[in-house]
């Protein structure tokens, strides 16, 4: 044990203690008692268990008390619903000496590794949320056990820019098999950190048993008292060292090299840890996790990837410059504009979490049923994987309806279009509205560029017109762009940020400026190395140009996964608007009129090569760049582009910007945002002669 309780409370001075309490509970057929541990920090669900150095020594005060007391077997659990969730995340980013980096990293060890390595059966009763640290706690006992309705079990570190420090890359390979530790660890961390649910959970072996939540202790003590009197003996996997961890590792390789292109240090060691897993020896294995924690904690990678997370728990919940929530209005009925693909998204996400009336419109029959017949599927798909009910479904598609007659948005409170993307389209449209809706309704606008004000210039009721744009597939993507019109009122855009909230959307909110936040900037991005390609760099240079920046797809890429068509049309917009700095490439509209989808075409093994009818068909010139001159180019560009924004107003902060990448286009959690990216990398000193950010802001904090 490294810290002392002093040492701990000056660590972190301001640390939301979770506290280790230790209890004697006799069990039914056990002749001694079972040393129960509770990890409680005194606050409701809101605020999960963590550890700090003060909660690391609480626990190891509790271990010594229940060690004392020579009992049955030891367990801990949580406070209701919640196990663990980890390290204190608010703390770490406040460590600035190495010592105190070192002396987390090994606590953590020494701690929970006297639960694994006693004689005494240790336990762990999983009876909520466990995440991270509170998994390797868990995985430090003997047996586990979980409650059947814990909602979030994961290891996020990897999404975080770290590795499991505290035992994890050690023992999970060596109890579910190594392929499945790199799914848990490393594939589902950059998925987005997606979590496992508890019919994964048990069916991976990470735990031994699942009980119901309403007598989930009692059951827990009384298997508890089965597997110490020998009545059962859990399975434990036999672990292939051979072939089998060969192939987990080569895939764990794969993964972070396609998913990271090598630019996060924590994924890569998470790699190497698991690899050293295969000796099974803690000695060795803790020794690295806590090397490798010990320079992680020190280093910017781990400041961006908790500036990501606190710009996604913490800001992205308290919108800045939000009107008041009280001024919201209530929506009883939604409209939608058109039946494409687009509305018919948005009309099953509306369905599903307002849980009204939702009515959707277009030009004739064919496309109104063929609109309400997609959600009418999406609804049975979700029945069939058993996430609504029989009767949850039926409700769900009585809900949806189509209509020709633009009179049955008459009793609505919100209506959002969802057409083709041409201002004097749109304008029609709200016109249209305007005969039907009553007075007090909000009508939004899907729009990805056109300007709101404009939208809303011919209408009696402009106040009330504002955009909500979604980004595609709608169901994914978290991100909402709230954009207020110049004539928008409080009322319309408080009740455009409920509606948001209810749709369990993040909501920046935006200025009314062309393309407003995430399209511009991938537009300016996207121009720069269509410019590069046009003077004459080959497209695999200017595509593969950004690799080091970690991003999930390559610009070029990207625009084949919006479509061409749609990227010109951007591009066109911003053009008008700032010719300046967005210009239109010749040969991206020689592309689209082609009838092009895509620069790139795959061979049968997965090669990606330029499609050759493209590159007959682009004019390039003879100044090609290199790799790193393109890459110069569009960070320039980027820095300059942000600047701008700032300086015009269209969020109130660069943390806006970041959290709009980071939730609309993909941008990696673990590097912290666009604006700490270019100011560690110094372009923002270089471009704009000043940083985006305060020092110590994403970045390591003075000493």
């Amino acid at each position: 044990m490294t810290f002392t309780a002093e040492e701990a409370k000056a660590a972190f001075p301001d640390e939301v203690v979770t506290h280790a309490v230790t209890r004697l509970v006799k069990v039914p057929r056990l002749e001694k008692p079972v040393a129960l541990i509770t990890l409680d920090n005194g606050h409701d669900h809101t605020r999960p268990n963590t550890f700090g150095p003060q909660g690391l020594v609480s626990l190891n005060a509790a271990l010594d008390k229940a060690f004392e007391a020579e009992p049955a077997a030891i367990a801990v659990t949580g406070k209701p619903f919640i196990f663990a969730v980890g390290a204190d995340l608010s703390g770490v980013e406040s460590v600035s000496d190495p010592k105190l980096a070192r002396e987390i990293a090994q606590t953590g060890h020494d701690v929970f590794r006297r639960l694994t390595e006693t004689k005494i059966p240790t336990f762990g009763f999983i009876n909520g949320a466990v995440m991270g640290g509170g998994l390797e706690l868990a995985l430090s006992c003997h047996y586990r056990t979980l409650s059947e309705n814990t909602a979030a079990i994961a290891f996020p570190e990897v999404f975080l820019g770290l590795f499991p420090g505290w035992g994890g890359t050690q023992l999970l390979p060596n109890l579910i098999g190594p392929d499945a530790a790199v799914t848990v660890i490393i594939e589902n961390a950059l998925a987005q950190n997606k979590m496992l649910n508890v019919k994964q959970t048990a069916e991976l072996g990470i735990v031994d048993a699942v009980f119901g939540s309403a007598d989930y202790l009692e059951q827990s003590l009384l298997w508890l008292a089965r597997v110490v009197n020998g009545e059962i003996t859990p399975e434990r996997r036999e672990i292939n060292r051979g072939s089998e961890w060969d192939a987990a590792i080569a895939r764990a390789k794969s993964l972070v090299d396609g998913r990271t292109h090598g630019a996060s240090p924590g994924a890569t060691k998470a790699v190497e840890l698991l690899e050293l897993a295969r000796e099974n020896d803690l000695d060795r294995g803790y020794a690295a996790e806590t090397d490798g924690l010990a320079e992680l904690l020190m280093s910017d990678v781990l400041r961006a990837g908790l500036y990501s997370f606190n710009l996604v728990n913490k800001r992205a919940k308290r919108p800045a410059g939000a009107p008041d929530k009280n001024l919201a209005r209530k929506v009883n009925k939604v409209g939608i504009v058109g039946a494409g693909l687009m509305a018919s998204q948005l009309a099953l996400l509306f369905v599903r979490r307002l849980k009204v009336p939702v009515v959707l419109t277009d030009v004739d029959q064919e496309r109104v049923d063929k609109g309400v017949g997609y959600v009418h599927a999406e609804i049975d798909k979700l029945l069939a994987k058993k996430r609504v009910s029989p009767d949850g479904a039926n409700r769900l598609k009585a809900l949806v309806s189509g209509s020709l007659d633009k009179a049955a948005f008459s009793d609505a409170d919100f209506v959002i279009e969802a057409v083709f993307e041409e201002l004097g389209v749109k304008q029609q449209v709200f016109a249209e509205l305007e005969q039907h809706v009553k007075p007090e309704a909000i009508l939004a606008t899907n729009t990805s560029s056109l300007s709101i004000t404009a939208m809303a210039s011919k209408l009696q009721h402009p106040e009330r017109v504002v955009g909500f744009h979604f980004f595609n597939p709608v169901a994914v993507l978290p991100l909402l762009e709230i954009v207020r019109g110049e004539r928008t009122d409080d009322t319309s855009l408080a009740t455009a940020f409920s509606v948001g909230k209810q749709l369990k959307k993040s909501s920046v909110l935006v200025k009314d400026a062309s393309a407003f936040v995430v399209n511009r900037l991938l537009l300016r991005f996207l121009g720069e190395v269509l410019v590069a390609v046009d003077e004459g760099t080959p497209f695999e240079v200017a595509d593969g140009a950004l690799e080091p920046l970690g991003l999930p797809m390559s610009p070029l890429t990207l625009m084949q996964l919006v479509g061409p068509a749609i990227a010109l049309h951007v591009g066109e917009t911003l053009h008008e608007a700032f010719p300046d700095r967005f210009t239109v490439s010749d040969n991206l509209a020689k592309f689209v009129k082609a009838g092009k989808k895509g620069v790139w075409v795959w061979d049968d093994k997965g090669n990606q090569s330029p499609d050759p009818e493209v590159v007959e068909l682009w004019t390039q010139g003879d100044s090609p760049s290199t790799s790193e001159q393109v890459r110069d180019r569009a960070l320039s560009a980027i820095a300059e582009e942000i600047r701008i924004m700032l300086d015009e107003g269209v969020v109130a902060e660069a943390q806006d910007i970041d959290l709009c990448l980071i939730l609309g286009a993909g941008w990696p959690f673990w590097n912290g945002g666009i604006t700490p990216y270019l100011d560690r990398s110094g372009v923002s000193e270089r471009v704009n002669g000043k940083p985006f950010l305060a020092p110590g802001v994403a970045s390591v904090p003075a000493r």
